[in-house]
Protein backbone atom coordinates (compact mmCIF):
# COMPACT_ATOMS: atom_id res chain seq x y z
CA UNK A 1 0.00 0.00 0.00
CA UNK A 2 1.95 3.39 -0.81
CA UNK A 3 1.85 5.86 2.03
CA UNK A 4 0.16 8.66 0.30
CA UNK A 5 -3.19 8.58 -2.37
CA UNK A 6 -5.72 11.55 -2.89
CA UNK A 7 -8.21 9.72 -0.90
CA UNK A 8 -6.25 9.64 2.51
CA UNK A 9 -4.46 13.14 2.16
CA UNK A 10 -8.35 14.26 1.79
CA UNK A 11 -9.20 12.97 4.17
CA UNK A 12 -6.17 13.70 6.12
CA UNK A 13 -6.99 17.18 5.42
CA UNK A 14 -10.25 17.21 6.51
CA UNK A 15 -9.04 16.27 9.79
CA UNK A 16 -6.11 19.56 9.92
CA UNK A 17 -7.02 22.20 7.38
CA UNK A 18 -8.71 24.33 9.67
CA UNK A 19 -5.29 24.32 11.38
CA UNK A 20 -2.82 23.98 9.07
CA UNK A 21 -3.03 27.52 7.21
CA UNK A 22 -3.00 29.38 10.42
CA UNK A 23 -0.50 31.80 11.28
CA UNK A 24 0.76 29.72 14.08
CA UNK A 25 1.26 26.67 12.14
CA UNK A 26 2.56 28.45 9.25
CA UNK A 27 5.31 30.00 11.18
CA UNK A 28 6.73 26.31 11.98
CA UNK A 29 7.88 26.69 8.23
CA UNK A 30 10.88 28.83 9.85
CA UNK A 31 11.46 26.94 12.90
CA UNK A 32 14.42 24.62 11.85
CA UNK A 33 14.16 20.96 13.10
CA UNK A 34 16.28 17.84 12.45
CA UNK A 35 18.54 18.14 9.75
CA UNK A 36 17.22 19.24 6.25
CA UNK A 37 13.64 19.87 7.91
CA UNK A 38 11.65 22.62 9.41
CA UNK A 39 9.20 22.19 12.44
CA UNK A 40 6.61 22.36 9.72
CA UNK A 41 7.55 19.72 7.31
CA UNK A 42 8.28 17.58 10.57
CA UNK A 43 4.79 17.98 12.12
CA UNK A 44 3.23 17.60 8.98
CA UNK A 45 5.22 13.79 8.23
CA UNK A 46 4.16 12.99 12.00
CA UNK A 47 0.65 13.87 11.09
CA UNK A 48 -0.07 12.31 8.24
CA UNK A 49 1.79 9.12 9.49
CA UNK A 50 0.26 9.37 12.55
CA UNK A 51 -3.55 9.91 10.60
CA UNK A 52 -2.51 6.69 8.22
CA UNK A 53 -1.49 4.39 11.50
CA UNK A 54 -4.55 4.98 13.40
CA UNK A 55 -7.38 5.27 10.23
CA UNK A 56 -5.57 1.52 9.55
CA UNK A 57 -5.73 0.72 13.22
CA UNK A 58 -9.74 2.02 13.62
CA UNK A 59 -8.54 4.15 16.56
CA UNK A 60 -9.38 8.68 16.35
CA UNK A 61 -7.61 9.33 13.19
CA UNK A 62 -8.41 12.84 13.69
CA UNK A 63 -7.13 13.26 17.11
CA UNK A 64 -3.98 11.00 15.80
CA UNK A 65 -4.03 13.81 13.03
CA UNK A 66 -4.54 17.35 15.05
CA UNK A 67 -1.96 16.35 17.90
CA UNK A 68 0.82 15.26 15.40
CA UNK A 69 0.04 18.48 13.58
CA UNK A 70 0.55 20.16 17.10
CA UNK A 71 2.77 18.14 19.20
CA UNK A 72 5.84 20.58 18.47
CA UNK A 73 3.74 23.64 18.17
CA UNK A 74 6.49 25.36 20.66
CA UNK A 75 7.35 28.59 18.13
CA UNK A 76 10.61 29.11 19.25
CA UNK A 77 14.26 28.57 17.74
CA UNK A 78 15.10 24.95 19.40
CA UNK A 79 19.15 26.85 18.76
CA UNK A 80 18.57 29.61 20.33
CA UNK A 81 19.17 29.32 24.67
CA UNK A 82 17.69 32.76 25.56
CA UNK A 83 14.25 31.57 23.97
CA UNK A 84 13.96 28.24 26.19
CA UNK A 85 15.87 28.17 29.73
CA UNK A 86 15.41 24.51 30.40
CA UNK A 87 16.17 21.32 28.35
CA UNK A 88 14.40 21.09 25.14
CA UNK A 89 13.54 17.82 25.06
CA UNK A 90 11.70 18.05 28.47
CA UNK A 91 10.19 21.16 28.12
CA UNK A 92 8.98 21.68 24.76
CA UNK A 93 5.83 19.51 24.57
CA UNK A 94 4.70 21.97 27.94
CA UNK A 95 5.43 24.73 25.52
CA UNK A 96 3.54 23.04 22.55
CA UNK A 97 0.80 22.41 24.33
CA UNK A 98 0.06 25.70 26.02
CA UNK A 99 0.25 27.04 22.36
CA UNK A 100 -1.42 24.32 21.32
CA UNK A 101 -4.73 25.33 23.53
CA UNK A 102 -4.00 29.27 22.88
CA UNK A 103 -4.77 28.30 19.07
CA UNK A 104 -7.74 26.06 19.34
CA UNK A 105 -9.19 26.54 22.22
CA UNK A 106 -10.68 23.39 23.80
CA UNK A 107 -8.34 20.22 22.86
CA UNK A 108 -9.35 16.74 24.09
CA UNK A 109 -8.15 15.01 26.42
CA UNK A 110 -6.33 12.43 23.53
CA UNK A 111 -5.39 15.49 21.93
CA UNK A 112 -3.22 16.70 25.33
CA UNK A 113 -2.41 13.85 25.77
CA UNK A 114 -0.90 13.09 22.54
CA UNK A 115 1.25 16.27 22.46
CA UNK A 116 2.47 16.74 26.17
CA UNK A 117 3.36 12.71 25.89
CA UNK A 118 5.33 12.90 22.34
CA UNK A 119 8.65 12.56 24.03
CA UNK A 120 8.22 9.56 26.45
CA UNK A 121 9.77 7.36 27.48
CA UNK A 122 12.63 10.76 27.16
CA UNK A 123 10.41 12.81 29.21
CA UNK A 124 8.52 11.36 32.21
CA UNK A 125 4.71 11.90 30.95
CA UNK A 126 3.66 8.74 29.01
CA UNK A 127 0.72 7.97 26.65
CA UNK A 128 -2.70 7.25 27.96
CA UNK A 129 -4.53 6.63 24.76
CA UNK A 130 -3.46 4.11 22.01
CA UNK A 131 -3.65 7.80 19.61
CA UNK A 132 -1.07 9.15 22.35
CA UNK A 133 1.17 5.67 21.39
CA UNK A 134 0.56 6.10 17.41
CA UNK A 135 1.58 9.58 17.51
CA UNK A 136 4.43 8.97 19.68
CA UNK A 137 5.82 6.15 17.65
CA UNK A 138 5.18 8.32 14.00
CA UNK A 139 7.29 10.99 15.98
CA UNK A 140 10.40 8.42 15.85
CA UNK A 141 9.75 6.76 13.08
CA UNK A 142 10.15 10.18 11.28
CA UNK A 143 12.70 11.46 12.95
CA UNK A 144 14.76 8.70 11.59
CA UNK A 145 13.48 8.47 8.29
CA UNK A 146 14.49 12.81 8.44
CA UNK A 147 17.72 12.19 10.20
CA UNK A 148 18.50 9.42 7.53
CA UNK A 149 17.72 12.25 4.80
CA UNK A 150 14.43 9.79 3.40
CA UNK A 151 12.19 12.48 4.06
CA UNK A 152 13.44 14.54 1.39
CA UNK A 153 12.23 11.99 -0.99
CA UNK A 154 9.28 11.69 -0.04
CA UNK A 155 5.71 12.64 -1.69
CA UNK A 156 4.60 13.51 1.80
CA UNK A 157 7.26 16.22 1.71
CA UNK A 158 5.95 17.38 -2.00
CA UNK A 159 2.65 17.26 -0.61
CA UNK A 160 3.61 19.37 2.82
CA UNK A 161 5.22 21.95 0.82
CA UNK A 162 2.75 22.70 -1.62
Amino acid sequence: MAIIDETNWQCFLDCVGDLLFTPEVQSMRHIPHHPGTCCYEHSVFVAYVAFRMARRWNLDYMAAARGGLLHDLYLYDPRDRSAHPGNQCFDHPVFALRNAQALCGRLTEKEQNIIISHMWPLARRRPRCPEAAVVNLADKLCATAEVLGYWRRSRVREKAMS
